[in-house]
């Protein structure tokens, strides 16, 4: 079941794209996107999370924009308020928990770039809500303390949004906390090497080895039937 669904009046008024499982309800992930916004590619890897058998949702945190370049995405994002955005973001992982198999239980959360920040940030957030973190060239330096779900990190070798000490840093203090993260480093690539909508950076091969490293990781961390 494919649709679209209202999430929250909080900015941008936006919508959700939701995908269910032909076969039922199963395990909640949340998609958080980057700043090119809710994207025919992101809707793809939500359409891909439900064959897999998860119930899967995309919240729009851009109110319906898709920038065309780097800049408008940069301008875009500096009129909305992240005290907003962190609403949205919580609102959506009550929406997709609560069309899973599960509405009691943890949800897994992806995140793009910047939706990479965010679902780093839900999982310390709510950590009783977030059982699976998956982060794609993102990064946070927050207190990870109340953090419980493992962490899968996806990094790109040539990467001027994340630095070297950004990612060390990161890892470092998950470690030292004793939390469960796993990063894998792919070779000749660049930031949004995973998304199929940004030209010049979409690199096929390591988008597809990145996939298949999320699915075993949700799998392992949440069941399906699939």
């Amino acid at each position: 079941m494919r649709e679209a669904v209202g999430v929250t009046e909080t900015p941008p008024p936006g919508s959700a794209y939701l995908v269910v499982p032909d076969t039922g309800p199963g395990p909640a992930v949340l998609v958080l996107h980057s700043w090119w916004g809710l994207t025919s590619g992101v809707k793809r890897l939500v359409e891909q999370l439900a064959d897999a058998g998860f119930t899967a949702l995309a919240p729009d945190l851009l109110g319906g924009a898709l920038p065309e370049d780097a800049e408008q995405a940069q301008t875009l994002l500096t009129g909305i308020d992240p005290n907003l955005t962190a609403s949205l973001v919580m609102s959506s992982l009550v929406a997709v928990r609560a069309h899973s198999s599960d509405p009691d239980g943890p949800a897994g959360v992806i995140g793009f770039s910047m939706g990479a920040s965010w679902a780093l940030w839900l999982g310390t957030r709510q950590p009783d809500s977030v059982r699976a973190v998956v982060s794609y060239y993102g990064a946070q330096n927050i207190d990870f303390s109340e953090l419980r779900a493992p962490v899968l990190g996806h990094f790109a070798e040539n990467d001027p949004l994340v630095t070297e000490d950004e990612l060390v840093e990161m890892q470092a203090q998950l470690l030292l906390l004793e939390k469960s993260v796993e990063v894998h480093r792919y070779p000749s690539t660049n930031h949004w090497f995973a998304e199929s909508d940004v030209e010049g950076h979409y690199q096929v091969g390591a988008a597809d080895q990145a996939w298949t490293r999320t699915l075993e990781f949700l799998k392992q961390h949440m069941p399906t039937d699939a």
